[in-house]
């Protein structure tokens, strides 16, 4: 992962769009053996896409989703929130699917990733080989940038991979809402959950020689 060509890149002029992809990855200690153990998401919001995002050689499924609450307060650990449609009922079918494993587990435990890029920085194969970002029917393209700036950016699509934000990863702590339309859930990092407590490995002298000694 390296920053410094987003940073470099968010500091021109006209910058490149800022991607915000998700991830939601089921653990089969809690949740079984599920025929899908990874969904993946980006809200379109930023290009106005219509179709899948391929980063890293993974597609990202069009779906309306939104989350909040990742900045860090003074003394406490953010406790996001994240929004996902439940118009298809896709989420309450996971839902129903994992609770017959865990009674009311309401995919408490699953983990969540956010993922940040630039556009530009997307894999090849979301573009065009004139530099336009290629929609779900490969007919229809979106420019990245303005005019001006088609022949110097045209080459850097798929050209660095690795070129992310750091990744944000929680876990669902509980389900806040379920109805017709959304379900919404509440994050927390590892550290943050119910009954989790640090450290977990039990300090001795063996392993740390230094315990109980003064400086």
């Amino acid at each position: 992962m390296s920053l410094d060509p987003i940073i470099s890149d968010l500091q021109k002029t006209n910058p490149s769009a800022i991607i915000e992809l998700f991830e939601l990855e089921l653990d089969s200690t809690l949740h079984g053996s599920q025929t899908t153990m990874t969904y993946r998401f980006h809200a379109g919001s930023n290009l106005d896409l219509n179709g899948k995002v391929v980063w890293q050689s993974n597609e990202y499924l069009r779906y309306p989703i939104e989350a909040s609450g990742f900045a860090f307060q003074k003394g406490q650990l953010p406790r996001p929130q994240i929004t996902i449609s439940n118009a298809l009922s896709l989420i309450s079918a996971v839902m129903l699917e994992v609770n017959l494993i865990t009674a009311g587990n309401d995919l408490t435990g699953a983990k969540v990733t956010r993922i940040r890029t630039l556009a530009k920085f997307l894999d090849e194969t979301n573009f065009a080989s004139n530099g336009l970002f290629v929609q779900e029917n490969s007919t229809d393209y979106i420019a990245l940038e303005d005019s001006d700036l088609f022949a110097q950016e045209s080459v850097s699509p798929g050209t660095a991979a690795n070129n992310e934000f750091p990744r944000e990863i929680y876990y669902i702590d509980r389900k806040v809402t379920e109805n017709r339309n959304v379900v919404t859930f509440e994050l927390a990092s590892v550290s943050d959950l119910a009954g989790i407590r640090l450290p977990k490995r039990q300090c001795t002298r063996d392993i740390f020689p230094s315990i109980g000694t003064f400086i």
